[in-house]
């Protein structure tokens, strides 16, 4: 990790005290600060007298949250929490994790982005524009140490398009789940918007649109640009930096990624993140359906970056059952709307992640109950609205016996008598984890075997209770536990590949990272005492 001074200790250095102390968000803990704290930072009379429980604080923010009236609102008001008070935030959405999570990613985050300059009150993160070329390095100065970005062009943002400069919303929404899901220090992350212009027309007449107001960059001014913002990384973080890309359309998502990879220390969550948590999935319905991953065959609605993510880490994944890739190519079908009309002869598993809404119609759930005897849909596209179909459409047309998952949250559906609780294979259980392995342990690169790994450890998390339910992910209430043990098993992978750049080696992986992680438990704000002499004269 970086050697930045936290913030949230600058207070105990003496660099601010009194008004400046509230108002900074990493050493802000509004009605929490005790009396003896109010007065050492001259902060008595800023603040109300009574004096809050951290419980209490939270309790309040929920009842806050849960009376307004749609979750932009909601979105918003966490957003300000989070400049206001940063531990407060983070403590919010690790207690209340299922309710939180769709409010500050998807699917919130994808109205939140269509609105972002209507809505935009204060910068987060850097913005890299096109005309900023040759001057990258000067921009990323401009920003402390830190050990994760999460950078977008804004072509692709989830199922919505090209948003531009909009997309920032993308990366701010990511990061702060690597630190609520995984424990990674706030302190060092950074999102990042690479503005090369946009090609969507209404964000070229909006007045309020905040980005460049020009066609997108194509080309080989666009590469030259992405190279310098590569080298730029490195030269100012250090090699060990994490770089993730998102929401890049596929042609140049793919290209990137296959580019960079073995160069860089970065992942494109939307091609290598889908899969993992996907395949993770996957293994998880082999175990309720009794058959091995090699017997089923596994056909994908759509061709994009999210597909053939999948498709290449099962391919990988039938690899380690003894297939050879030719044989595990061969149980893969790529196909589009028209494809889903032909009728297999084979047990297969169907996997939606276009972005193109509802596809998989009664007709295709019925066929696919009338062919397995518990078929396996998955309907991983986001947001909610380009869902493929939803939880509630699938277990009524299977009669309850399918095996389902999406991308973006649904409720729990009764059918017949029973509650199911609808499977989210939402890469959150995945790009955490293995942020936290990279940003602890200094990896230096990220091989598909890590996400191969990532994926069967998580779903070996997943009990034969949370299987009987209908899920086949571990309850979200578990995600950093799950996220530490999935961070533990990469950076076991990674030392012994040499990928790591911490040494020596902790003796206790699982130990040391959990103390690398972030805790939402408030410090002592007081300057810590430490001894001095003890036989000073009684009179000088």
């Amino acid at each position: 990790m970086g050697t930045a001074v936290r913030d949230d200790e600058i207070s105990k250095l003496g660099y601010s005290t009194g008004y400046d102390v509230l108002h900074n968000r990493r050493a802000n803990k509004g009605l929490a600060f005790s009396i003896e704290e109010r007065q050492a930072y001259r902060i008595r009379g800023l603040l109300p007298p009574n004096i809050s429980t951290p419980h209490l604080q939270v309790e309040r923010i929920m009842e806050n949250l849960r009376k307004m009236p749609d979750d932009l609102t909601r979105y918003l008001a966490l957003g300000s929490l989070h400049d206001t008070n940063e531990k407060l935030f983070y403590r919010v959405a690790v207690e209340h994790t299922q309710e939180i999570m769709p409010l500050i990613y998807t699917p919130t985050v994808g109205l939140a982005c269509q609105k972002y300059s209507l809505i935009f009150l204060k910068p987060k993160g850097l913005f890299i524009s096109i005309f900023d070329k040759g001057h990258i390095y000067d921009i990323l100065c401009n920003w402390p140490v830190n050990d994760a970005i999460v950078v977008t062009d804004g072509e692709r943002i989830l199922g919505l398009g090209d948003l531009g400069c909009n997309g920032m919303g993308i990366p701010i929404g990511k990061l702060s789940l690597y630190t609520a899901l995984a424990g990674v220090p706030p302190e060092y992350c950074l999102p990042i918007m690479l503005d090369i212009g946009t090609n969507n027309e209404n964000n070229l007449n909006d007045k309020y649109y905040v980005g460049l107001r020009q066609k997108r960059v194509r080309g080989k001014e666009y590469d030259e640009f992405i190279d310098e913002f590569m080298q730029a990384v490195v030269k100012r973080f250090g090699e060990q930096c994490l770089i993730q890309f998102e929401d890049f359309a596929n042609h140049n998502a793919f290209r990137l990624l296959e580019k960079y990879h073995n160069t860089y220390c970065t992942f494109n969550d939307d091609i290598q993140g889908t899969a993992s948590v996907a395949v993770a999935g996957i293994l998880s319905a082999t175990r309720v359906t009794g058959k091995k991953l090699s017997d089923n065959t596994f056909v994908f609605y759509g061709a994009g970056e999210a597909s053939i993510g999948i498709a290449d880490l099962l391919v990988l994944a039938l690899e380690r059952e003894g297939l050879s890739t030719e044989e595990a190519r061969k149980k893969i079908f790529l196909v589009d709307s028209k494809g889903l009309i032909v009728k297999p002869s084979l047990y297969f598993f169907i996997i939606g992640a276009a972005g193109q809404g509802p596809a998989f119609t009664r007709d295709i759930l019925e066929l696919m109950a009338s062919i397995n005897e518990r078929p396996v849909i998955f309907a991983l596209s986001n947001p909610t609205s380009k869902a493929e179909c939803t939880a509630c459409e699938a277990y009524e047309a299977t009669k309850g016996q399918c095996i389902f998952a999406s991308g973006s949250p649904f409720p729990n559906v009764e059918y017949n008598g029973k509650t199911f609780v609808p499977g989210q294979g939402n890469n959150s259980y995945i790009f955490p984890g293995v942020g936290l392995a990279i940003v602890t342990c200094a990896i230096r690169r990220v091989p598909n075997e890590l996400f191969y790994l990532a994926a069967k450890t998580l779903s070996e998390q997943v009990t034969e209770d949370d299987l009987s339910t209908g899920l086949i992910y571990p309850p979200i209430e578990k995600i950093r536990e799950v996220s530490r043990k999935i961070a533990v098993v990469l950076a076991e992978y990674a030392y012994e590949k040499n990928l790591a750049g911490l040494h020596p080696k902790p003796k206790n992986l699982e130990k040391f990272i959990h103390s690398q992680q972030y805790t939402v438990e408030y410090e002592n704000a007081l300057p810590y005492p430490w001894e001095g002499p003890t036989n000073l004269p009684s009179k000088l």
